[in-house]
């Protein structure tokens, strides 16, 4: 085991998987050279040669399409989208071509391509490098889409989607790439170089994708939530004195209906929460999902914390992020309701 942030482990399942599999390549603005903007990919490039870490063009929908070629015809891409808020060029190519690829063929032909993208807010990037838009890719038949919530949970993910054999959108959320906070969940991190680190193993190990996990037990309600917020739901939980039942939904696309419903029923209430703004958010699906799993169990409304129904605020970024405040508020008004 080394002690690792989330930054480390995802560099480390890159380097894991390019010894361990000599068709496992990576492109993307910056990810050569200069190790990616956040530094996940640095020093694969001196390692693994230009020809297997390839600094791409500003170019979303050509670094998509280009993965997606290199997959048909047997590599296995790793392609970096240096912010979640720039995907939407190659949107098409991941909807038209890229998801559809091994239906429309019949299974003849598949594109195990793997899209890394850092997500949500937390460096004050305003509305052009704060966005969530993970909603958008669990709609999408064939994509499956993940979010990890900490160092050891992001490498063995890491790992399992680029050994699919289908497509995997793999979001990170930044502000979380160092260690979750320093100690106070409602203000930025900081200390970029100071945060602390999880146990990770050195080597190969997978974390299943499609498989929830239940990160902390509790018997009053239910928090279901992935990201961020898994650590914002931690500490609301300690500053309620409700016993919280936190699940980490690690795998948005395919989603562990059982591991949600079985915890609903056993404590009668729920509370979903995203850092994404919530009219159409992946919180209205989980809520119809608990609804139609849980109904006769149910001794409250389903309650949703998440971001404003606006694009991500500069200046007012930790009045727009769900914080501790409205997580605490979220679960305190699911437990006064009968």
């Amino acid at each position: 085991m080394a002690r690792m942030n989330m930054i480390e482990a995802i560099r480390s399942a890159h380097e894991v998987m390019m010894e361990k599999d000599p068709t496992v390549v990576v492109l993307g603005q910056d990810v050569g050279y200069f190790g990616g903007v956040f530094r996940c990919t640095d020093g694969l490039q001196r390692k693994f040669g230009e020809h297997r870490v390839i600094d791409a063009p500003i170019s979303e929908g050509g670094i998509i399409g280009t993965a997606i070629g290199m997959g048909v015809n047997g590599l296995r891409p790793v392609a970096e989208i240096q912010f979640a808020d720039y995907i939407y060029p190659g949107f098409d190519q991941i909807v038209s071509e890229l998801a559809r690829l091994r239906y429309r063929s019949g299974g003849d032909f598949f594109s195990p391509v793997t899209i890394r993208t850092p997500c949500g807010g937390g460096i004050h990037g305003g509305q052009t490098h704060s966005q969530s838009p993970e909603a958008i890719f669990t709609h999408v038949s064939g994509i499956k889409t993940v979010m990890p919530s900490n160092p050891y949970d992001a490498k063995g993910l890491l790992i399992s989607a680029i050994e699919s054999d289908d497509p995997v959108v793999f979001f990170e959320p930044k502000r979380i790439y160092n260690g979750p906070f320093d100690g106070d969940p409602e203000k930025p991190a900081i200390s970029w170089n100071t945060h602390p680190k999880g146990e990770v193993p050195e080597g190969y190990y997978t974390v299943p994708l499609g498989q929830a996990v239940i990160t902390r037990p509790g018997n009053d309600i239910t928090i279901i939530t992935y990201g961020t917020l898994v650590h914002i739901a931690i500490a609301a939980a300690a500053a309620t004195g409700v016993d919280c039942e936190i699940i980490d939904v690690r795998t948005m696309a395919p989603l562990d209906v059982v591991t949600l419903t079985d915890s609903v029923k056993k404590t009668g209430r729920c509370l979903i929460a995203h850092e994404a703004t919530q009219f159409g958010g992946y919180g209205a699906e989980l809520t119809a999902t608990i609804q139609k799993e849980c109904f006769y169990d149910l001794e409250a409304p389903i309650g949703r914390v998440a971001g404003w129904d606006t694009p991500y605020p500069h200046a007012f970024e930790w009045q727009y992020f769900p914080g501790l405040k409205r997580m605490s508020a979220g679960i305190n008004n699911v437990m006064e309701q009968e």
